[in-house]
């Protein structure tokens, strides 16, 4: 696995608080993260690395998948310190009930959440920038109601919020990027696996446009080279990917609930790469032909060679 996944050189609120306030002057944020060589938002502040780089659990229940997986994984403590600011980020992104399978599981990201608490964070905010009216996605998607007893943040994006970034990409220069992202300590990211009409699969990559605001249907010009940007940016501390039910027609947001398939699958990890690498096979698709994995891989950003990783696949 690449150092640049393991090493943390500067926090997310640090890059906050030493460019925040020049960028509200006009200056621009030149030099930050991504593959050009500047400085990393991975806020990952753990030492050594955890004993696997990819865990994969299967046939269980949404709860008992995530607690085999952290468990497989070195627990959460190993990636959540007492005290951290947590962005959990799920795919909230469609007005459909969870067997439509557009939406991350509601009991997936309870679990997490839980999980979160548990190692001692300070703050757990949840949140995406939904397609639709938020209010409506959160509630119908189940994810309010499985986290509303919790104490964590459940946040209705602010297009306040917004604050421009230089993102270093090779295709995206600059972009919005949310300060709720840019203030954690760490992000956990929880795509939902399902086809896309655009960029043929939404894995992990593709779940991190719910932290952009600005134009993003810009994306679509050239998706794979702008997830690939995006993910070299905001460099998440841990993917896990909900596979417990996939849609596998009619994505991002199906219909009938046939465009679903129930898999019982959770996967764990911290190279991004790898987790939607994994991703791939739940629906027969070479990572190959994905053209943001590709890129991802080529710039170092993760890996999507799996056999050349540490990892576990546990069957309940």
């Amino acid at each position: 696995m690449s150092d640049r996944l393991l090493t943390t050189q500067w926090t997310r609120r640090e890059v906050l608080e030493d460019l925040l306030v020049p960028a509200a002057a006009g200056v621009a944020l030149a030099g930050l993260a991504g593959c050009g060589g500047g400085r990393e938002l991975s806020a990952d502040k753990r030492v050594g690395a955890p004993p696997l780089d990819l865990v994969v659990v299967r046939n269980g229940e949404p709860e008992v998948l995530v607690r085999q997986a952290m468990e497989a994984m070195g627990g959460m403590q190993r990636f959540v310190a007492r005290g951290d600011r947590v962005v959990l980020k799920p795919n909230i992104g469609f007005n459909r009930v969870p067997e439509q399978g557009a939406n991350t599981n509601p009991e997936v990201v309870r679990a997490l959440a839980v999980e979160i608490l548990n190692a001692g964070a300070r703050t757990v905010k949840i949140f995406d920038h939904s397609l639709y009216e938020a209010r409506h996605c959160y509630a119908r998607s189940g994810i309010a109601k499985a986290v509303q007893d919790l104490g964590v943040e459940l946040e209705f994006v602010d297009e306040r919020k917004f604050v421009d970034m230089e993102l270093g990409g090779e295709w995206l220069k600059r972009w919005p990027i949310y300060r709720e992202v840019l203030e954690a300590d760490k992000v956990i990211n929880v795509p939902i696996a399902k086809q896309h009409s655009a960029s043929r699969l939404s894995l992990g990559f593709k779940n991190l446009m719910g932290v952009i605001g600005g134009r993003r249907e810009a994306f679509h010009q050239n998706i794979h080279q702008a997830l690939a940007d995006l993910g070299g940016f905001v460099r998440p501390t841990l993917t896990i990917l909900d596979a417990y039910r996939i849609l596998v027609r009619n994505g991002p947001q199906g219909g009938s609930l046939s465009d679903a398939v129930l898999t019982r699958t959770l996967a764990a990890g911290v190279d991004m790469v790898a987790v939607d690498t994994f991703g791939c096979t739940l629906f027969d698709i070479e990572p190959a032909q994905m053209g943001f994995i590709v890129e991802a891989s080529r710039r170092g950003i993760g890996r999507m060679d799996l056999a050349g990783l540490k990892t576990r696949t546990v069957e309940l």
